[in-house]
């Protein structure tokens, strides 16, 4: 009997675990270890923030499904990984926090024979002094989040409706923050909302980022191929924002975020103070704060992890410039160098380097798009570990036996610009591969033919039926795993 253990319950250990209990026999054990119990389709967040969902629309209780699909769960978090046990016993295990309100704080322990971390990220608000709920910004990062940036939207709509001019600053609220496309669909949708409401022309909305240049999106930007010509995604987002009457300030460091006024520094050096009647802006995030140690106890957290709480995998970490990086230093197996039986996936896993060209003010503030690794990828990394797992139980490999580097997989987005079947657009767009890579495309460091995108009703109408889509396949319903990652 095997035991694999999955710490986290976000699409990528979501995943894991449904795709591993689909395939291994009923005698070997999967156990997920999550500090919620409910799973949330985290892409349908951004309607919830404008009021065009219910909270309840995008999550769902986990224990059911779980039990259901005879997946073990452990309401609590991960504190330790022990991967060589301990002096008494040599099983790995992983010391766990009960976040369960019958037993909270309890330590104990889950040992395994295969582990997969799977945590997600930290939302680092601390990161930036006043940033976040509870502090003197929004957010759309969880259901709770989005339904407090929608009762804010719907007091700044009223003063609207008072006739008062208003300020909505949108974005990220850090130099090293990822995860543009987020504030990109948010704003949006705002956008869109206030044209509903008939009080657009009372609005200033302005879109804050640390991008370099628009439609970056922490991928150093795309050719797309679009109606027989290529167009740089730069150009598409600037005819985007400028169409619907948007500004940008690119290039910005938030350094704090007061009631009512931000602080940024941008890439010139120069300081500046934006106010604002609402902001949402993205925290930076960071890994879980979970430690390691051998079997003598000593603390080896450094070894496994990166400085920032992500976990090392099969990336090639060597410092370079940016004019030697390389699709191959990106990680393919998520195995931990140092520990065979360990994976790590999603956001959880530490990239070897940015995607975008790193760039530094004038002050030596680094104000660079940190890597995307969420929603599609995070899945498809979560499927392919699953499958290495499965034939090292069940056939004995002796190392994994599927691969999917970001360098050769793609992925497709459909980012909303607004939700309305009779009026709503998304923009479409498909990416291959995520990492560019110039060795094998040296004009744009990816393949054409599947790079493109558009803008239109008909991805709004995609991005409501994959909704829908997706939480039947988080549900585990009638054949679920005939719906691709």
């Amino acid at each position: 009997m095997a035991r694999v253990v999955i710490l986290g319950s976000g699409i990528a250990g979501h995943t894991a675990a449904l795709e591993l209990r689909k395939d291994l026999p009923g005698t070997h054990e999967v156990t997920v270890v999550s500090p919620r119990r409910q799973y949330n389709w985290v892409p349908s967040n951004i309607w919830v923030g404008v009021g065009k969902m219910k909270p309840e629309e995008v999550v769902f209780d986990l224990p059911p499904v779980y039990e259901r699909e005879r997946i073990g769960f452990r309401l609590a978090k991960a504190v330790a990984i022990h991967p060589e046990g301990d002096a008494h016993d040599p099983t790995p295990f992983v010391a766990i926090e009960s976040t369960d309100p019958a037993t909270r704080g309890e330590i104990s322990r889950v040992a395994y024979d295969y582990l997969v971390n799977a945590t997600g990220p930290r939302l680092n608000f601390a990161a930036t002094p006043g940033l976040g709920p509870g502090a003197n910004s929004t957010s759309v990062c969880t259901p709770d989040h989005a339904v407090e940036a929608a009762r804010q939207l719907d007091e700044v709509i009223a003063r609207m409706e008072g006739g008062e001019r208003q300020t909505l600053v949108i974005g990220m609220g850090h130099g090293g923050c990822t995860c543009q496309g987020a504030a990109f669909e948010y704003i949006f949708n705002v956008d869109f909302v206030l044209r509903e409401r008939g009080v657009r022309h009372l609005a200033r909305l302005v879109f804050l980022s640390n991008e370099a240049e628009l439609g970056d999106f922490g991928v150093g930007g795309a050719h797309l191929r679009r109606g027989g010509y290529r167009v740089h995604t730069k150009l598409f987002a600037e005819s985007l924002y400028a169409e619907r009457g948007i500004e940008w300030i690119l290039g910005a460091h938030v350094q704090k975020v007061e009631p009512g006024v931000i602080h940024y520094e941008t890439l010139d050096g120069e300081e500046h103070r934006l106010e604002f009647n609402l902001s949402m802006l993205i925290p930076p995030f960071a890994g879980q704060p979970i430690q390691a140690f051998d079997r003598g106890g000593a603390d080896i957290t450094g070894e496994m992890f990166a400085p920032s709480g992500f976990m090392k995998v099969d990336a090639d970490y060597t410092a370079k410039p940016f004019e030697a990086w390389k699709a191959s230093d990106w990680p393919k197996s998520y195995q931990s160098p140092r520990h065979g039986n360990v994976f790590a996936v999603g956001i959880a896993f530490a990239p070897p380097h940015p995607i975008s060209r790193p760039q530094k003010s004038r002050r030596g503030t680094n104000i660079t798009p940190a890597p995307p690794r969420t929603g599609m990828p995070s899945a498809v990394m979560a499927r392919t570990v699953a499958l290495s797992i499965r034939d090292m139980i069940l056939t004995g490999a002796p190392r994994p036996t599927h691969t999917a580097s970001m360098a050769e997989i793609g992925a497709s987005c459909v980012a909303s610009a607004g939700a309305s079947w009779a009026h709503g657009t998304a923009a479409s767009m498909t990416m291959f591969p995520i990492v560019p890579d110039f060795e094998k495309y040296p004009e744009t460091g990816r393949d054409l033919r599947f790079t493109f995108g558009e803008i239109g009703a008909a991805g709004h109408w995609i991005k409501t039926i994959l909704h829908h889509m997706f939480l039947w396949k988080a549900r585990a319903r009638i054949g679920w795993s005939l719906i691709p990652e």
